[in-house]
């Protein structure tokens, strides 16, 4: 592997006024009912970090602002490439709407109605491949290196990148901020894995600010590429994930990712889409908010009755986007 410039949190502070310039930072929602469920004690208390407040509806938004700012001499009058499962698409069309970029995005054909067309509505132009085939094809990858050949495109990776990892990481700043201005301590953070932008961005940020934290990645039992990294030591690439996490599909962490995720990152929780789904329908019965899974699968790890929370401190858990289709969201918190 050639030698990889890793982000640090100096990094991520420097991306604060980039993201800023956009949008207002997303609210972090004190949950009395989740205290009430785990029966915590009156001193603790339990945060939500709902990115589903931002213009497309999840975190991503930071990574592309980010990734667009720092790319946009470079790019010039060319146009951008991507590839993603739907809320990285409406991040750097959004972030091409702000900066005047053109913005090619390659989606799966499985990708729900509401993230095409948030994409789309900010002026992106789509293309799709077939998910069910590109374990074996490639052709995800294929495709959009193609576009940038073809377009003369510069490719921005959805998470595989030190400017996304710092964007992402601003949403983590202002976690440490919020709750040390109001003099709490922090005992457990909850982070979705993937690719591992959300995470490692979030990692330097709360590793930072509240060292003794135990941080704690959350990935699909279908989808454990992380968790087996953790446990060989180095990066795992599993050939075809499965979960109705549909952002949560990556076939590993990323390069630039996994060192501060060892580094930062030592617990992975694996949970299973039938207590994804319960959380959706009790994210949505206490606090009125319908999630997408990949958004509510933080919340199912904390709820899990095998979570070890200990006896001091405050709990974070990310939600990191709300992009769901209606239908698909009653018939999975149906009979659960």
């Amino acid at each position: 592997m050639t030698s990889l410039t890793i982000p640090t949190i100096d990094d991520v502070r420097a991306a604060v006024p980039v993201i800023r310039e956009h949008f207002s930072p997303p609210p972090l929602i004190r949950s009395y009912a989740l205290e009430k469920r785990l029966g915590l004690p009156e001193s603790r208390r339990v945060w939500i970090k709902d990115y589903g407040w931002t213009p497309v509806g999840s975190f991503k938004l930071m990574g592309a602002l980010n990734w667009m700012a720092n790319h946009s001499d470079e790019i010039g009058d060319r146009c951008v490439a991507a590839h993603s499962s739907g809320n990285f698409a409406s991040g750097i069309s959004f972030a091409g709407m702000r900066y005047g970029k053109r913005v090619i995005v390659v989606m799966p054909d499985t990708a729900p109605e509401v993230k095409f067309n948030l994409t789309k509505s900010f002026g992106a132009e789509v293309r799709t491949y077939n998910i069910a085939r590109d374990a074996e094809t490639g052709e995800r990858d294929q495709l959009t290196k193609q576009i940038a050949e073809e377009e003369n495109a510069v490719q921005a990776s959805p998470y595989n990148d030190p400017h996304v990892i710092a964007g992402n990481g601003v949403g983590g700043l202002e976690i440490v901020d919020e709750l040390k201005a109001a003099g709490r301590d922090v005992s457990h953070f909850f982070c979705q894995v993937s690719g591992g932008g959300l995470m490692a961005g979030h990692a330097l940020a709360i590793a930072d600010g509240f060292p003794d934290a135990r941080i704690v990645g959350v990935e699909p039992d279908g989808a454990t590429d992380f968790q087996q990294s953790l446990a060989a030591g180095e990066r795992v690439i599993i050939k075809k994930p499965t979960s109705i996490c549909d952002g949560l599909l990556s076939y590993s962490v990323g390069e630039y990712n996994w060192p501060i995720l060892q580094q930062c990152v030592g617990t992975a929780a694996v949970i299973a889409d039938l207590d994804t789904r319960r959380a959706m329908k009790w994210i949505y019965e206490k606090h009125g908010l319908r999630t997408e899974p990949s958004g509510a699968i933080a919340t199912a790890a904390a709820l899990d009755e095998k979570a070890d929370l200990g006896d001091a401190g405050d709990i974070v858990i990310v939600l990191s986007g709300r992009n769901v289709d209606e239908a698909a969201f009653r018939d999975w918190i149906a009979d659960v």
